[in-house]
């Protein structure tokens, strides 16, 4: 009787860090350019991509204007990750940011603000 759960709790070991394995397999990195410019734009992409579903990490690098997305391939894709920049206020890639959300940024924040 010992070896059979001997056995059971091997088993579900082994199944547990091969889907532990798999899961890792289903996330891909994306580095998106931007038109961010400051301190605030970088919170403001960082904490609203957070949000976005399958959106595992987020990083903003200011002096590059990259963002760096670490997400699930079945619960989102580059083009959505491009879309949602958008809605944020920011150019993505070759997407234009949306006007209305652009409008709603602040000043230090727009592409033609000075530099900081």
């Amino acid at each position: 009787m010992k070896h059979y759960k001997m056995i059971l709790i091997l088993a579900v070991f082994i199944s547990s860090s091969v889907f532990s394995q798999e899961k890792e397999r289903k996330t891909a990195e994306i580095t998106i350019m931007t038109s961010a410019v400051c301190g605030m734009c970088k919170d403001r992409i960082e904490h609203d991509m957070a949000f976005e579903k399958g959106v595992k990490d987020v990083n903003l690098d200011l002096k590059t204007k990259e963002v760096s997305i670490v997400y699930q391939t079945k619960k989102t894709d580059p083009d959505k990750l491009r879309e949602a920049i958008t809605e944020i206020g920011y150019d993505a890639d070759d997407l234009e940011a949306d006007a209305k959300a652009y409008e709603k940024l602040p000043a230090c924040c727009k592409k033609d603000a000075p530099p900081h």
